[in-house]
Protein backbone atom coordinates (compact mmCIF):
# COMPACT_ATOMS: atom_id res chain seq x y z
CA UNK A 1 0.00 0.00 0.00
CA UNK A 2 2.91 2.61 0.59
CA UNK A 3 3.70 4.01 -2.63
CA UNK A 4 6.35 6.83 -1.67
CA UNK A 5 8.05 9.13 0.69
CA UNK A 6 8.32 12.37 0.79
CA UNK A 7 10.49 14.78 3.12
CA UNK A 8 9.97 18.34 3.06
CA UNK A 9 12.50 21.25 3.62
CA UNK A 10 10.72 24.26 4.24
CA UNK A 11 13.05 27.53 2.71
CA UNK A 12 12.68 30.35 4.88
CA UNK A 13 12.67 32.84 2.00
CA UNK A 14 12.23 33.26 -1.86
CA UNK A 15 16.55 33.33 -1.62
CA UNK A 16 17.39 30.09 -0.23
CA UNK A 17 14.39 28.32 -2.05
CA UNK A 18 16.23 29.01 -4.86
CA UNK A 19 19.83 28.41 -3.48
CA UNK A 20 18.67 25.02 -2.48
CA UNK A 21 16.78 24.22 -6.02
CA UNK A 22 20.03 25.21 -7.58
CA UNK A 23 22.07 23.56 -5.51
CA UNK A 24 20.69 20.30 -6.21
CA UNK A 25 20.44 21.00 -10.09
CA UNK A 26 24.01 21.76 -9.89
CA UNK A 27 24.83 18.18 -8.48
CA UNK A 28 22.56 16.48 -10.80
CA UNK A 29 19.09 15.23 -9.16
CA UNK A 30 16.58 14.06 -11.31
CA UNK A 31 13.60 16.94 -11.28
CA UNK A 32 10.16 15.88 -10.08
CA UNK A 33 6.98 17.27 -10.36
CA UNK A 34 6.99 20.91 -8.42
CA UNK A 35 3.98 23.03 -7.90
CA UNK A 36 2.96 26.59 -7.71
CA UNK A 37 0.17 27.97 -5.61
CA UNK A 38 -0.72 31.59 -5.00
CA UNK A 39 0.83 32.00 -1.01
CA UNK A 40 3.55 29.05 -2.12
CA UNK A 41 5.81 26.95 -4.08
CA UNK A 42 7.61 23.24 -4.14
CA UNK A 43 10.43 22.03 -6.16
CA UNK A 44 10.96 17.94 -6.20
CA UNK A 45 13.86 16.28 -6.69
CA UNK A 46 14.04 12.54 -7.37
CA UNK A 47 16.24 9.61 -6.11
CA UNK A 48 16.20 5.84 -7.39
CA UNK A 49 15.83 4.79 -4.18
CA UNK A 50 14.57 6.21 -0.60
CA UNK A 51 14.74 5.07 2.86
CA UNK A 52 12.99 6.01 6.59
CA UNK A 53 15.86 5.04 9.03
CA UNK A 54 14.76 5.24 12.78
CA UNK A 55 18.08 5.43 15.18
CA UNK A 56 18.53 5.31 18.90
CA UNK A 57 21.74 6.99 19.88
CA UNK A 58 23.72 9.72 18.17
CA UNK A 59 23.64 11.04 14.06
CA UNK A 60 26.15 10.17 11.92
CA UNK A 61 26.65 14.01 11.57
CA UNK A 62 23.98 17.41 12.46
CA UNK A 63 22.59 16.62 9.04
CA UNK A 64 18.64 14.91 8.77
CA UNK A 65 18.41 14.09 5.25
CA UNK A 66 21.98 12.07 4.53
CA UNK A 67 22.34 11.24 0.54
CA UNK A 68 24.26 7.98 -0.63
CA UNK A 69 26.12 8.08 -3.71
CA UNK A 70 28.95 6.09 -5.48
CA UNK A 71 31.18 9.00 -6.68
CA UNK A 72 31.88 11.25 -3.12
CA UNK A 73 34.52 13.10 -4.08
CA UNK A 74 33.44 14.33 -7.39
CA UNK A 75 30.04 15.08 -5.26
CA UNK A 76 32.17 17.28 -3.18
CA UNK A 77 34.28 18.76 -5.82
CA UNK A 78 30.39 19.46 -7.59
CA UNK A 79 29.09 21.11 -4.46
CA UNK A 80 32.00 23.40 -4.25
CA UNK A 81 32.13 24.09 -7.60
CA UNK A 82 28.40 25.37 -6.78
CA UNK A 83 29.50 27.80 -4.25
CA UNK A 84 32.17 29.01 -6.21
CA UNK A 85 29.89 30.01 -9.11
CA UNK A 86 27.47 31.62 -6.67
CA UNK A 87 30.02 33.62 -5.40
CA UNK A 88 29.14 32.56 -1.63
CA UNK A 89 32.01 30.91 0.43
CA UNK A 90 31.47 27.54 0.77
CA UNK A 91 29.83 25.46 3.69
CA UNK A 92 31.85 22.27 2.76
CA UNK A 93 33.19 20.25 5.44
CA UNK A 94 36.14 17.92 4.68
CA UNK A 95 35.56 14.08 3.97
CA UNK A 96 35.50 11.87 6.66
CA UNK A 97 35.64 8.07 7.91
CA UNK A 98 32.75 6.94 10.12
CA UNK A 99 32.69 4.28 12.08
CA UNK A 100 30.33 2.17 10.01
CA UNK A 101 32.51 1.38 7.32
CA UNK A 102 32.19 4.96 4.83
CA UNK A 103 33.51 7.93 4.76
CA UNK A 104 30.85 11.26 4.66
CA UNK A 105 30.93 15.31 4.26
CA UNK A 106 28.12 17.72 4.99
CA UNK A 107 26.87 20.51 3.47
CA UNK A 108 24.93 23.59 4.07
CA UNK A 109 23.64 25.24 0.61
CA UNK A 110 21.52 27.54 2.32
CA UNK A 111 21.51 28.62 6.30
CA UNK A 112 19.58 25.96 8.00
CA UNK A 113 19.62 23.51 5.64
CA UNK A 114 22.53 20.91 6.30
CA UNK A 115 22.92 17.26 4.00
CA UNK A 116 25.07 14.62 4.49
CA UNK A 117 26.56 13.08 1.29
CA UNK A 118 28.21 9.50 1.91
CA UNK A 119 29.10 6.60 0.22
CA UNK A 120 30.47 3.09 1.12
CA UNK A 121 34.33 1.98 1.66
CA UNK A 122 33.89 -1.29 0.29
CA UNK A 123 30.75 -0.68 -1.55
CA UNK A 124 31.52 -4.68 -3.37
CA UNK A 125 31.72 -6.21 -0.46
CA UNK A 126 35.26 -7.83 -1.45
CA UNK A 127 34.97 -7.90 -4.47
CA UNK A 128 37.46 -6.50 -7.58
CA UNK A 129 37.12 -2.94 -7.84
CA UNK A 130 36.36 -1.78 -11.34
CA UNK A 131 37.81 1.63 -12.77
CA UNK A 132 35.41 4.04 -13.51
CA UNK A 133 35.09 7.58 -14.78
CA UNK A 134 33.80 10.24 -12.27
CA UNK A 135 31.41 12.58 -13.35
CA UNK A 136 33.01 15.97 -12.54
CA UNK A 137 33.37 17.91 -16.41
CA UNK A 138 36.17 20.67 -13.97
CA UNK A 139 38.65 21.50 -16.65
CA UNK A 140 37.91 19.48 -19.62
CA UNK A 141 37.70 20.68 -23.14
CA UNK A 142 34.45 19.61 -25.38
CA UNK A 143 33.45 19.69 -29.18
CA UNK A 144 30.26 19.68 -29.83
CA UNK A 145 29.41 18.45 -33.60
CA UNK A 146 25.71 18.89 -34.62
CA UNK A 147 23.70 18.33 -37.72
CA UNK A 148 21.73 21.38 -39.21
CA UNK A 149 19.51 19.01 -40.70
CA UNK A 150 16.09 17.93 -38.54
CA UNK A 151 17.21 21.23 -36.56
CA UNK A 152 13.87 21.03 -34.48
CA UNK A 153 15.74 17.46 -32.61
CA UNK A 154 19.11 18.22 -33.11
CA UNK A 155 18.67 22.42 -31.65
CA UNK A 156 16.96 20.28 -28.26
CA UNK A 157 19.91 17.36 -28.19
CA UNK A 158 22.38 20.21 -27.72
CA UNK A 159 20.54 21.84 -25.17
CA UNK A 160 20.51 18.50 -23.51
CA UNK A 161 24.65 18.08 -23.98
CA UNK A 162 25.00 21.81 -22.92
CA UNK A 163 23.00 21.66 -19.91
CA UNK A 164 25.02 18.36 -18.65
CA UNK A 165 28.31 19.43 -19.39
CA UNK A 166 27.60 22.79 -17.17
CA UNK A 167 25.71 21.24 -14.77
CA UNK A 168 28.66 19.05 -14.27
CA UNK A 169 31.03 21.82 -14.25
CA UNK A 170 32.57 22.22 -17.86
CA UNK A 171 33.30 25.44 -18.38
CA UNK A 172 31.69 27.52 -21.23
CA UNK A 173 34.87 28.87 -22.85
CA UNK A 174 36.19 25.08 -23.09
CA UNK A 175 32.72 24.00 -25.03
CA UNK A 176 33.28 24.08 -28.96
CA UNK A 177 30.04 24.04 -30.92
CA UNK A 178 31.00 22.84 -34.62
CA UNK A 179 27.54 22.89 -36.87
CA UNK A 180 27.67 20.77 -40.15
CA UNK A 181 24.65 20.64 -42.72
CA UNK A 182 23.78 16.64 -42.12
CA UNK A 183 24.75 13.68 -40.08
CA UNK A 184 26.18 12.63 -43.35
CA UNK A 185 29.23 15.46 -42.56
CA UNK A 186 29.44 14.54 -38.57
CA UNK A 187 32.55 11.83 -38.67
CA UNK A 188 34.59 13.97 -41.36
CA UNK A 189 34.21 17.18 -39.21
CA UNK A 190 34.46 14.90 -35.90
CA UNK A 191 37.99 13.42 -37.23
CA UNK A 192 39.32 16.84 -38.24
CA UNK A 193 38.70 18.01 -34.33
CA UNK A 194 39.96 15.15 -32.80
CA UNK A 195 43.13 15.16 -35.08
CA UNK A 196 43.92 19.19 -34.69
CA UNK A 197 46.73 18.37 -31.85
CA UNK A 198 47.24 14.73 -31.70
CA UNK A 199 48.66 15.01 -28.47
CA UNK A 200 45.60 14.38 -25.36
CA UNK A 201 45.86 17.66 -23.58
CA UNK A 202 47.93 19.86 -25.69
CA UNK A 203 47.16 23.38 -26.99
CA UNK A 204 43.92 23.44 -28.69
CA UNK A 205 42.34 19.70 -28.22
CA UNK A 206 39.92 18.76 -27.14
CA UNK A 207 39.22 15.50 -24.64
CA UNK A 208 36.20 14.20 -26.25
CA UNK A 209 33.78 15.05 -28.68
CA UNK A 210 30.19 14.79 -28.73
CA UNK A 211 28.46 13.90 -32.11
CA UNK A 212 24.89 15.07 -32.45
CA UNK A 213 22.29 14.15 -35.19
CA UNK A 214 19.02 12.75 -36.00
CA UNK A 215 18.44 10.11 -38.77
CA UNK A 216 14.46 9.57 -39.73
CA UNK A 217 13.28 6.27 -41.83
CA UNK A 218 11.62 7.29 -45.32
CA UNK A 219 10.49 5.23 -48.02
CA UNK A 220 13.73 3.71 -49.47
CA UNK A 221 17.21 2.32 -48.32
CA UNK A 222 19.00 5.89 -47.48
CA UNK A 223 18.55 6.01 -43.89
CA UNK A 224 20.32 2.42 -44.26
CA UNK A 225 23.23 3.62 -45.78
CA UNK A 226 23.51 6.80 -44.02
CA UNK A 227 23.18 5.33 -40.58
CA UNK A 228 25.79 2.85 -41.19
CA UNK A 229 28.36 5.17 -42.49
CA UNK A 230 28.15 7.52 -40.09
CA UNK A 231 28.71 5.00 -37.40
CA UNK A 232 31.25 3.57 -38.93
CA UNK A 233 32.92 6.82 -39.78
CA UNK A 234 32.62 7.99 -35.95
CA UNK A 235 33.93 4.71 -34.41
CA UNK A 236 36.61 4.59 -36.68
CA UNK A 237 37.98 8.94 -36.21
CA UNK A 238 38.13 7.16 -32.06
CA UNK A 239 40.02 4.12 -32.83
CA UNK A 240 42.25 5.55 -34.63
CA UNK A 241 42.56 9.09 -33.24
CA UNK A 242 42.53 7.77 -29.05
CA UNK A 243 39.92 10.46 -28.67
CA UNK A 244 36.54 9.33 -26.69
CA UNK A 245 33.60 10.45 -29.22
CA UNK A 246 30.24 10.01 -27.95
CA UNK A 247 26.82 8.86 -30.37
CA UNK A 248 23.98 11.24 -30.09
CA UNK A 249 23.01 10.28 -33.44
CA UNK A 250 19.10 9.83 -33.09
CA UNK A 251 17.83 6.87 -34.75
CA UNK A 252 14.46 7.20 -35.51
CA UNK A 253 11.26 5.62 -37.48
CA UNK A 254 9.42 8.65 -37.39
CA UNK A 255 9.20 12.39 -36.18
CA UNK A 256 7.36 11.70 -33.10
CA UNK A 257 10.02 9.05 -32.22
CA UNK A 258 12.65 11.37 -32.48
CA UNK A 259 10.64 13.80 -29.99
CA UNK A 260 10.68 11.69 -27.25
CA UNK A 261 14.36 10.87 -27.41
CA UNK A 262 15.35 14.60 -27.29
CA UNK A 263 13.45 15.37 -24.21
CA UNK A 264 9.51 14.65 -24.03
CA UNK A 265 9.32 11.55 -23.29
CA UNK A 266 12.44 9.31 -23.44
CA UNK A 267 14.98 11.75 -21.73
CA UNK A 268 17.37 13.45 -24.23
CA UNK A 269 20.15 11.60 -25.53
CA UNK A 270 22.11 14.54 -26.03
CA UNK A 271 22.67 14.76 -22.69
CA UNK A 272 22.94 11.51 -21.99
CA UNK A 273 25.94 11.13 -24.68
CA UNK A 274 27.50 14.53 -23.08
CA UNK A 275 27.40 12.59 -19.46
CA UNK A 276 29.45 9.81 -21.34
CA UNK A 277 31.77 12.09 -22.64
CA UNK A 278 32.20 13.38 -19.39
CA UNK A 279 33.09 9.61 -17.93
CA UNK A 280 35.25 8.76 -20.91
CA UNK A 281 37.80 11.45 -20.35
CA UNK A 282 37.94 10.60 -16.76
CA UNK A 283 38.39 7.13 -16.95
CA UNK A 284 40.96 7.57 -19.98
CA UNK A 285 42.57 9.77 -17.52
CA UNK A 286 42.95 6.91 -14.69
CA UNK A 287 43.68 4.31 -17.52
CA UNK A 288 47.21 6.34 -19.15
CA UNK A 289 47.78 7.11 -15.04
CA UNK A 290 47.47 3.70 -14.09
CA UNK A 291 50.02 2.67 -17.44
CA UNK A 292 51.91 5.36 -16.50
CA UNK A 293 52.54 3.92 -12.92
CA UNK A 294 53.10 0.51 -14.03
Amino acid sequence: MIKGITFLRPAASATDFERLTGFFSALGFTPGKGWQEESSRGAAFLAPLGNLEVIEGELPSEASVFVEVTQLDAVREAALAWFRSTGVDPHVADIADTGWKSRIFTVEPAEGHKFSFWEWTDPLKGKPLAVEGDLCAEGMRFAIVAARWNAVITDRLVDGALDALLRSGAARRHIEIVRVPGAWEVPAAARIIAERVPAFGGPGSVDAIITIGCLIRGETAHYEAIYNEVARGIGQSQQETGIPHTFGVLTCENLEQALHRAGVKAGNKGFEAAVSAIEMVSLRRKLLQTGEGA
